[in-house]
């Protein structure tokens, strides 16, 4: 859309305006100036253009920005150059009647009225230089280069008393430019409804002013409000005022406007900002469309908009909800080679986006950066860096974090951080440390949540220290804390830890949590000899009854503590509920070149079961004369828990060599052990040749 001084019938232009920019600040020979068609104002470099319609609005490039009605650089005012010596006497009289001395002073008068006291007498004063000869030209350049919004309305007011315009619309509408530029919204509105209130029809231009106002003063659902008003004036919006709505509507949560919008631009081909890609990014993001994520960014770059740190921003903050680390690296590396300069918010997402992951080192490492050059943490971020501390082992790391937080001046550890600590130290065993920060937590101001004391139950566990684990389960009790399934999924572990002279504390405590658990995990320590189906449709019941988070840890803590007790069948038989139930898939698998058995989710005593009933399997396969494959293998995982001592992959290389299995580490397969045909074949033959020699 254009600004248009004067209507768009050629009648009504201001060609016939001969003396444009004359007043009394030149003198009254206009011999130079006969008629218009003399006048040549090349339209890249006019700040107004001449037409049958004097446009006044933004150039297409700067569309959805919205910064100007008139581009600041001054125009040419004739396609032909006079040269004239410097010296000659005629020189001073010729440039002050040149347009670049006239527009100087325009904006002369303008500094000098966004100085002056918010008074009639103050404006006159400054005003009156221009004497009786006012055109409504000289009132817009004035007008548009001024910054005060308690004189504008004055300037405007002063303008309308001494001038005959023939819409007068565009006066109120540079005069709206001046509220935009201070980020004056309130001061905008009550302008429109004097505008109301003197008859003055709104066109687009005052409706896109005050939408990209509402925009700059980070307010869209005003940019909404102002964008569903224009109907009801007559008004539809252009494809400038349409781009910002994307950008508008996404921030407000209307989505579905925002998309549609979107759509629209693309079909249309639109002019969109990086602001607005932004926000796209960040609608997609919350939407669980991280590929959508990715897929606008490219297309941003195949228009040349060239990202910002607020799309570089989104986009980390996607990948990190979309725990892609390594895709948050290549978008920061992209940054930095680009020439955009990171931003607190990049680095708060880099944090977020690392911690999610595990990524330790990269968390830590973004954290020093950000020490260096001396950007502020927040209470969030801290807790972030020291969960994901205490996610991956790194004690000293956390311990270093926390000193810095406390000595920073700006953040106070909150129970997040108490949390977080204790989390670290329960994890490691430390119970002297997890109790001195408890109790740190507690002079603080803050009362244990399940969380911090589901965190202590597991230290007490580790350490063996039962009775503590019971009177910490009272405590809970005490506090009115209600158990979750987090909370008995610990007790859960505590329980495959503890001697079996205890196991009754611990069973009593996990019956008053939860009745149907406690039952199963008393049949299996008292013991008792209840039929395999009646069990199996008991332990059915319970996983159907809780949530399909804690569903495997439930499944892994009985299954260990089955092995624990030495009760095998009972063992296979939740292992093969869990596979029924679909808790566990995909432990098996089976090609024409190999045979696999996969661990790497499974508890030591559920992993040592499945290699039971595996072993079991291949040997009625053997019996069956099914041909093996040249290759079998058992997969654990390539490492350990930074808090165990021992992973997966060394404890069953110790039970292979027990078994005289022969399965051996690949080499160039971290996690997996592999073995031949021929070798599986010989050990499953030895293996029931001695079962029926023990047998007889």
């Amino acid at each position: 859309m254009a600004y248009n001084l004067m209507s768009a019938s050629p009648s009504t232009s201001l060609s016939h305006e001969t003396h444009l920019f004359c007043n009394s600040l030149s003198p009254p020979n206009l011999s130079q100036l006969k008629t218009h068609k003399n006048l040549n104002f090349p339209l890249k470099k006019s700040p107004l253009r001449f037409s049958s319609k004097v446009s006044l609005q933004e150039p297409a490039v700067n569309a959805v920005s919205l910064d100007s009605e008139i581009p600041d650089e001054k125009p040419v005012s004739s396609s032909k150059s006079l040269w004239v010596n410097p010296k000659s006497a005629r020189a001073s009289k010729l440039k002050q009647k040149s347009y670049d001395y006239r527009f100087a002073s325009f904006v002369k008068i303008a500094e000098s009225l966004n100085s002056c006291n918010p008074v009639e007498e103050d404006i006159s004063g400054v005003l009156d230089i221009l004497g009786d000869k006012i055109v409504e030209q000289d009132a817009v350049i004035v007008l548009n280069n001024m910054s005060n919004t308690e004189t504008a309305p004055l300037v405007l007011n002063y303008f309308q008393k001494r001038l005959k315009v023939r819409r007068e619309v565009v006066l109120y509408n540079v005069t709206l430019k001046v509220f935009r530029k201070c980020k004056d919204l309130d001061g905008a509105i009550n302008l429109f409804n004097h505008m109301l209130e003197r008859g003055v029809k709104p066109d687009n231009v005052t409706f896109s002013t005050i939408i990209s106002c509402a925009r700059q003063c980070s307010l869209p659902e005003k940019a909404v409000e102002w964008f569903e008003k224009m109907s009801s004036f007559g008004c539809e919006p252009d494809a400038v005022t349409c781009s910002v709505m994307v950008d508008a509507y996404g921030r407000v949560g209307n989505t579905d406007v925002a998309l549609s919008l979107y759509d629209r631009a693309r079909s249309e081909k639109w002019r969109l900002d990086a602001v607005t890609f932004s926000t796209l990014i960040r609608i997609y993001g919350s939407m669980g469309n991280f590929d959508g994520c990715l897929n606008l960014y490219e297309e941003m770059k195949a228009l040349g908009v060239r990202p910002n740190a607020s799309v570089y921003n989104s986009l980390l903050d996607a990948m990190g909800r979309a725990k892609r680390p390594w895709q948050a690296k290549n978008i920061y590396r992209d940054m930095v080679k680009n020439g955009v300069e990171p931003t607190w918010g990049t680095y708060a997402a880099l944090i977020r986006a690392y911690g999610r992951a595990r990524y330790g080192e990269d968390a830590l490492a973004v954290y020093r950066e950000m020490k260096e050059k001396g950007l502020e943490m927040s209470v969030v971020l801290y807790n972030t860096l020291l969960s994901t501390c205490a996610d991956v082992g790194f004690t000293d790391e956390a311990l270093e974090i926390f000193q810095d937080m406390k000595s920073s001046g700006t953040c106070t550890p909150d129970s997040w951080t108490f949390a977080s600590l204790i989390t670290l130290y329960s994890c490691s065993g430390k119970v002297e440390e997890a109790e001195a920060t408890l109790t740190e937590m507690l002079e603080a101001g803050f009362e244990p949540n399940i969380f911090v004391l589901t965190s202590i139950i597991q230290c007490y566990g580790k350490a063996g220290r039962t009775d503590d684990v019971v009177r910490t389960f009272d405590r809970l009790l005490e506090l009115g804390i209600t158990p979750d399934d987090r909370f008995l999924g610990c007790l859960l572990n505590v329980i495959t830890q503890a001697p079996k002279e205890e196991l009754g504390k611990l069973t009593s405590c996990i019956e008053k949590a939860n009745p149907k658990l406690g039952h199963i995990v008393k049949l299996l320590v008292v013991g008792e000899n209840i039929e395999g189906e009646s069990f199996r449709n008991e332990a059915r019941e319970l996983f159907e009854s809780i949530g399909a988070d804690v569903k495997k840890a439930y499944c892994n803590c009985l299954i260990d503590l089955c092995v624990n007790l030495d009760q095998v069948e009972r063992a296979c038989e939740l292992l093969d509920l869990g596979l029924a139930l679909e808790i566990y898939t995909d432990i098996m698998s089976k090609t024409p070149a190999q045979w696999s058995l996969h661990l790497k989710s499974l508890s030591l005593g559920a992993a040592l079961t499945a290699l039971h009933i595996w072993m079991n399997d291949l040997s009625k396969a053997l019996e069956s004369g099914e041909e093996f494959p040249s290759l079998l293998g058992i997969n654990t995982g390539h490492g350990k828990h930074k808090f165990s001592e021992k992973g997966l992959a060394g404890v069953f290389e110790t039970h292979l060599k027990e078994l005289n299995a022969p399965f051996h580490e690949a080499p160039d397969k971290v996690g997996w052990f592999l073995t031949t045909k021929v070798a599986a074949t010989s050990w499953l033959e030895s293996r029931r040749s001695h079962d029926v020699v023990a047998a007889a």
